[in-house]
């Protein structure tokens, strides 16, 4: 699996593509931003998933409560807590 650097307009973090069990994965880290940088970053990231086999993987700093409220209802999300105490959040099209 190599991951790769992309650039999506609007965002400001490292965002991350690659191939991994038949999926289409993006990713990138947000433990280290402060609001409203996470959540931005996080819709205009959204907007690359196109089917079922496209997901977004997020690392924040807590529970982004306050992005899920946001999202349409075109996605889902899992969530879970790690030991370090940030989150890791899937999110995927419906």
């Amino acid at each position: 699996m190599q991951k790769e650097l992309i650039t999506i307009p609007r965002a400001t973090l490292d965002i991350y593509n690659y191939q991994e069990d038949g999926l289409n994965i993006y990713e990138f880290d947000a433990t280290e931003c402060s609001p409203p940088e996470p959540m931005i970053n996080t819709i205009v990231t959204l907007e690359m998933l196109q089917g079922a086999n496209d997901i977004l993987k997020v690392k924040y700093f807590h529970e982004p409560v306050p992005l899920y409220e946001r999202l349409s209802n075109d996605f889902s999300y899992e969530s879970q807590e790690l030991e370090s105490g940030d989150f890791l959040v899937i999110f995927k099209k419906k």
